[in-house]
């Protein structure tokens, strides 16, 4: 038979097993549920190492060892977060509100293929947690290794109770198959983490959909910053995992004041700037003809990369920068760039990085992640106040700052970029993102306590107050008689 046909049916059998396993795991206790996702951690926690190495040779994108912190953040520093969380039942009770979680009902998990395992680990346990099921559909390019993630996930949550089919993979990945899953009549949300076409046609499905559009997080080192430690922290996130997670900076501000002292301690941590010549070379890798990322780039190495550019950098270069001076969506260092290349802007103080900044989201990247490191309190406040992001990250990694690891935001591997950039949602998504509320509310006040009877009068000199009881009312049903009777 036809592939796509294959996976469209493959999708409808397994909404079918879904949703019928999830009317029965809805009915359980919060209690159950715990205990269920609990034990889906556990059995993970065996797996972390061997996925991750799995993930980098099936893809080619990023660092293993750097797959497995994610994998471990995914599930047990995930876990940790939103073990006591109530998500089912009666999740809140006060004197006159009673607030009950329910469930929304089969989740279309799009996973994909820059942090494959992590992101099917992140979405299967927000969706248990959540009371649940989810059908997974794996980007084809990382697809052994999702669907192998979805089995260790499955045999450890139906050995602890859950019912069959409640979790499900597409194992015929097809563009056309992962359309009819979120079409699909029965799809209660679609949690779309991928490609800018993907996330668009997450929204135009007809079906609820939390999407993500693309990072482009600048990143502002502001004259009263500790100039090593910020370069520290920049360079740790752009290599981590070769720059594939989308919280990465993509680009570094700085003031002139601080041009030459920030450019030393780059080099001295293993920066290396680009000449033009280079640059153009390299600049012609990082877009496709159609204007979007060049998969050839993304989580690979400096020295990969650089050969492929036909370029020479020094030995131990742990990222590549460019200098720019303008923005706009030709220009390649102005974009996301899912590897280890940063382009640097250079600005005369901070309301020109400021405006910068907002440059550069309005390009790329709108609504999601912007970094600043200084001791500036009001310039901070400044930038919280004004940028197009959803995260503002203050002396810390953007990728991993971003996602939770080293703030105390959420820990999550889809990031929500509010109206600004495209998304339902500005969140962390957690489990709270994937259930409704149901509020029983008592009644507190009677029609006549929402009547305005009275008022109250003052002479023009606020001398004396005279609290004078009007039947307002009243007095307008009376004064439309007499017009009436005339």
């Amino acid at each position: 038979m036809d592939k796509d046909l294959l996976s469209i049916q493959q999708v409808r059998d397994l909404m079918t097993l879904s949703k019928g396993a999830q009317k029965k795991y809805a009915e359980f206790s919060q209690e159950k549920i715990d205990y269920i996702v609990k034990a889906v951690v556990k059995e993970m926690s065996s797996h972390n190492e061997r996925l991750a190495k799995q993930a980098a040779e099936e893809t080619g994108f990023g660092i293993w060892e750097d797959k497995v912190i994610k994998n471990k953040f995914a599930s047990e520093y995930l876990y940790e977060y939103i073990k006591d969380m109530k998500t089912v039942g009666v999740i809140k009770e006060t004197e006159n509100i009673l607030e009950i979680g329910v469930p929304l009902g089969v989740v279309a998990g799009i996973i994909p293929s820059t942090n494959p395992t992590s992101t099917t680990i992140y979405k299967v346990l927000l969706a248990l947690k959540s009371g649940n099921g989810i059908i997974v559909s794996p980007h084809p390019n990382a697809k052994n290794c999702i669907m192998e993630t979805v089995r260790i996930m499955q045999n450890a949550a139906y050995k602890a109770g859950a019912p069959e089919g409640l979790i499900g993979v597409i194992e015929i990945p097809t563009l056309q198959g992962t359309q009819a899953l979120m079409k699909h009549k029965d799809t209660a949300v679609i949690l779309a983490t991928g490609g800018e076409a993907m996330v668009k046609a997450a929204y135009s499905s007809g079906n609820p959909a939390i999407g993500v559009g693309p990072g482009n997080g600048p990143a502002f080192i502001e004259k009263s910053a500790n100039i090593k430690l910020a370069v520290k922290r920049i360079l740790d996130s752009k290599t981590f995992d070769n720059g594939v997670i989308c919280a990465s900076e993509q680009s570094i501000i700085v003031e002139e004041v601080k041009k030459i002292e920030v450019i030393e301690e780059l080099k001295k941590q293993g920066a290396y700037f680009l000449t033009r010549e280079q640059s153009e070379k390299l600049g012609k890798f990082i877009l496709r003809a159609n204007g979007s990322m060049n998969p050839q780039i993304v989580g690979k190495s400096v020295k990969h990369i650089a050969t492929l550019a036909n370029i020479e950098v020094p030995e131990g270069t742990r990222v590549m920068i460019s200098e720019e001076t303008t923005v706009s969506k030709t220009n390649p260092y102005s974009r996301e760039k899912l590897a280890p290349i940063l382009a640097f802007y250079v600005e005369k103080n901070w309301e020109g990085a400021c405006k910068r900044s907002i440059e550069i989201l309005n390009n790329e990247g709108a609504g999601h992640t912007l970094c600043i490191h200084s001791e500036d309190k009001a310039i901070i406040r400044e930038f919280g106040l004004k940028k197009p992001a959803s995260r503002i990250l203050v002396n810390t990694p953007g990728a991993l700052g971003g996602v939770g690891g080293t703030t105390a935001l959420a820990p999550a591997f889809t990031l929500g970029c509010g109206a600004v950039g495209g998304s339902s949602t500005s969140d962390n998504i957690t489990p709270l993102n994937l259930i409704n509320i149901r509020r029983v509310a008592w009644g507190i006040k009677e029609l006549e306590d929402l009547k305005p009877n009275k008022t109250s009068i003052s002479n023009s000199n606020n001398e004396t107050s005279l609290n004078i009881d009007i039947d307002i009312e009243s007095i307008i049903r009376k004064v439309v008689q007499n017009l009436l009777n005339r």
